[in-house]
């Protein structure tokens, strides 16, 4: 358990449950959801099992309608396929699906996002000397572009929350305001950040992300104290709903399943 669960967890639930759980309430049954691999992955299922069972979730590999009984690993899980409503090529998922406007929602991991919901998964330092060498894009910049809206879902630090992202591998609002839409991305872009600490939402003319919701046992100081920036505060800031006893037993049983496929819970970070 990290620093940041023992602060905000309670005798029902840690700070990553509730993080999983909001993000999965975000689905609505019935969507069409370009899935990330990690927390994405693990928040989408969670959906599917629980409050939106007619979720369609797809897979950049090809699999469309996919119901794994385990989180997968990876985009290329046989568990995927085989329990999908059917399969097809990696260029048709992104040619006719997304680029097709069939997607409603992006769901996506990230290494580091910056005030404007833009995404780093490429490099932490300088590209030609990186401290860290990131896995990389993968399909995430179209998603991020395509999709009619896009959930973000990632653990909130100084480390991960930047004023100045090293690399923009994703676009979220690029410099906020209309900057988006003059550069003719065609996707509304994000529209939540899930994090273990609250949920952050872009403002309506800035697009600078803003803390809507926080969970319950956090302050507002230690929310700010995880973000590189002078994070703006909703006047209305709400307290997320704790996770029902239904839902973590899902979560759980989901993790458990996993871990004893695969040897490890599975989809916890991405």
């Amino acid at each position: 358990m990290s620093s940041t669960e023992t602060t905000t967890a309670t005798a029902d639930f840690t700070a990553t449950e509730i993080m999983t759980v909001a993000a999965s309430r975000l689905l609505k049954d019935g969507t069409v959801c370009f899935v990330g691999i990690g927390l994405p992955s693990t928040a989408a299922n969670l959906a599917r099992l629980t409050h939106a069972p007619e979720v369609v979730l797809i897979y950049e590999s090809g699999p469309i309608g996919a119901k794994p009984t385990v989180l997968p690993l990876s985009i290329g899980d046989g568990d995927l396929a085989l329990t999908a409503d059917t399969v097809v090529s990696t260029p048709e998922i992104f040619r006719y699906w997304l680029q097709g406007g069939r997607i409603d929602v992006g769901f996506l991991g990230a290494a580091q996002v910056d005030r404007f919901a833009n995404i780093n998964t490429t490099v932490i330092g300088p590209y030609d000397t990186p401290k860290v060498r990131l896995p990389g894009a993968g399909g995430a910049p179209e998603i991020a572009s395509q999709a009619k809206e896009v959930f973000i879902v990632l653990k909130q630090s100084p480390k991960a929350f930047v004023a100045k992202l090293p690399f923009v591998t994703s676009a979220g609002y690029l410099d906020g305001g209309d900057a988006r839409a003059k550069a003719g991305i065609p996707g509304a872009g994000p529209t939540a950040v899930i994090t273990d600490l609250g949920i952050l939402t872009p403002d309506p003319v800035t697009k600078e992300l803003t803390l809507t919701s926080i969970h319950p046992g956090v302050t507002v100081e230690q929310v700010k104290a995880a973000t590189g920036w002078d994070l703006k505060i909703s006047p209305d800031l709400k307290t997320t709903e704790i996770p029902d006893a239904g839902a973590l037993a899902a979560l759980r049983d989901l993790q458990a399943r996993t871990a004893a496929a695969h040897g490890q819970a599975g989809g916890g970070e991405g």
